[in-house]
């Protein structure tokens, strides 16, 4: 595959959501990836627990949703307790599908499922993860990247053409790339997280326990088990409980509840809430995804959420430049991501120097925390006058819809963008005949062309009889879509489709051109010319 047998593609260190959703990309588009993870074991605690719909997406497109759907449920409505009273609450409003929205509510499942999730659909594509193998030493000249990993045989070097480091909040990747870490820890604001099996606690709702001054006891039922997950908020200079007696009497004393007991702790874990934001995403051939380049707060349930997108949006873009496409497209992996990071942590542009490009507020409109709304508008890979439609702009989520296929079957435009391709839609006579003559390069992400009539009848063509496409997309004529594999749509024309279209693929795929050691030719199993 390269010249050198010895030379993987990428090096995933981290084993994390965000790792583990990077590498089965890149597994998925026929690159040589190892994944090592310097735990012993997969992780096993609850730790982030809500995946929000965006999440979710991924998850399919990925090929990990079913078991992830399988491990979790919608959350429950909180109980708010007050002396004797339990107060019902709903913190997600329960809302139905829609043909553009196909999951709208955010999902319950502890981490650790997720995480095995994920490493069960990269054992499908024949990778697994490499635990207990510690990141010691990193250094990069301008082809390559060489790391020392240390596990229990001993050292190892690997070669690779780029690393990405989704090693957590303590990123050893991080602090080798000298990548600095910039916000708060909060010492004093500490957080006792516990799974524990328990008896005397209905499951059917989140409890929670304020106190004054903050105090607060919270008890969520984690899904397919006895367990919930406990957060006791320690006060300034309390010592955290370690046995479980203490644990119980710490719970009875703020609760008042006696009937409340935990039989076995299966995790637990102090938590500091932490705001920062690396610097820059990466440095040369090494990027950060994941926590290793934000780390958040819980509340509203967007850390691991932020971090598998972060995956999502580098692996395709890794894949291009592989294949040959300009590294300068790699530099968009961080211009677009970054400023995302920066609005969900609630930062400004003020005050976070390194985030100069895009204005985070400008990154989110709506549905902010489930993630739905998120857009790359006004970014490199969108500029201004990239196109829109009546509802969408270039560097938008590109949404669900319901088609009907030549032969009358009813088919998700999701099921039709799943793999690792980009996807052109041409809605209406005039976008279909240029569709016919866009060119695309024989590597990297191959095409898939859509055209979409507005009623059946066109033998060869896809149908939207109740205008679930025409709605979702805003389109009032012809119209051709360029969707990028992450789902973010790459260009929209209205007219003079095939210059403007061709002219946006540009920056997006190989192009015949010289190509130097840095620009390997070599293509990949799984690339591959239009479909």
């Amino acid at each position: 595959m390269n010249n050198d047998p010895q030379t993987i593609d990428v090096l995933v260190i981290g084993a994390g959501p965000s790792g583990s959703a990077l590498a089965i990309d890149l597994v998925r588009r026929g690159l040589d990836v190892r994944i090592v993870d310097r735990s012993p074991h997969a992780f096993d605690g609850s730790r982030a627990k809500g995946i929000q719909p965006r999440s979710l997406e991924v998850l399919e497109d990925l090929g990990a949703l079913d078991d992830v759907l399988a491990g979790g449920d919608l959350y429950p409505k909180l109980g708010l307790h007050a002396g004797p009273l339990s107060v019902p609450w709903k913190m997600f409003p329960h809302a139905e599908p829609t043909p553009d929205v196909p999951y709208p509510n955010t999902w319950l499942i502890p981490q650790f499922r997720t995480d095995r999730a994920l490493h069960a659909r990269l054992g499908e594509l024949g990778r697994e993860v490499e635990f207990g193998k510690e990141l010691t030493e990193l250094t990069q000249d301008e082809d390559t990247v060489l790391a020392t990993v240390v596990g229990a045989e001993g050292a190892e070097e690997i070669v690779a053409r780029y690393a990405v480091g989704a090693d957590g909040g303590s990123s050893a990747v991080r602090k080798q790339l000298g990548i600095g870490f910039v916000g708060t820890t909060d010492e004093s604001d500490r957080v006792l997280i516990v799974d524990a099996s328990v008896s005397g606690l209905a499951r059917n709702r989140w409890h929670m326990w304020p106190g004054l001054g903050g105090k607060l006891i919270a008890a969520c039922p984690l899904p397919g088990s006895d367990m919930f997950q406990w957060m006791i908020r320690l006060t300034p200079d309390e010592e955290p409980p370690q046995e479980i007696g203490a644990i119980v009497d710490r719970i009875h004393s703020h609760t008042r509840n006696r009937r409340i007991q935990l039989h076995e702790i299966h995790w637990k874990s102090v938590f500091r809430p932490n705001i920062r934001l690396a610097k820059h995403y990466g440095r040369g051939r090494v990027f950060l995804a994941g926590d290793a380049a934000h780390v958040h707060t819980p509340a509203g349930a967007q850390g691991l959420n932020t971090g598998m997108q972060d995956g999502y949006n580098l692996g395709w873009k890794l894949g291009q430049v592989l294949a040959g496409a300009d590294p300068a497209l790699l530099a968009t992996y961080e211009a677009e991501r970054q400023p995302i990071a920066a609005g969900v942590l609630g930062l400004s542009t003020e005050k976070w120097g390194g985030i100069a490009k895009l204005d985070p507020s400008s990154m989110k409109r709506g549905k902010d925390e489930q993630q739905l709304s998120l857009t790359y508008y006004g970014g490199p890979l969108a500029p201004t006058d990239g196109g829109d439609s009546g509802t969408l702009r270039v560097g938008d989520r590109a949404p669900d819809a319901r088609l009907l296929s030549a032969d009358g079957a009813e088919t998700r435009l999701f099921d039709l963008f799943r793999g690792p391709h980009f996807t052109a839609i041409a809605y209406g006579p005039g976008a279909a005949r240029d569709l016919e003559l866009l060119d695309w390069p024989t590597t990297g992400a191959p095409l898939k062309r859509l055209t979409v009539v507005p009623a059946a009848g066109d033998g060869r063509a896809f149908s939207d009889p109740k205008n679930t496409l025409r709605g979702a997309y805003g389109l009032t004529g012809d119209t051709l879509l360029l969707i990028r594999p992450d789902g973010y749509i790459g260009y929209i024309a209205t007219r003079d489709f095939l210059t403007t279209t061709q002219a946006a693929v540009r920056a997006m795929t190989p192009q015949a051109r010289s190509r130097t050691m840095s620009q390997p030719s070599h293509t990949h199993p799984g690339s591959g010319a239009a479909e």
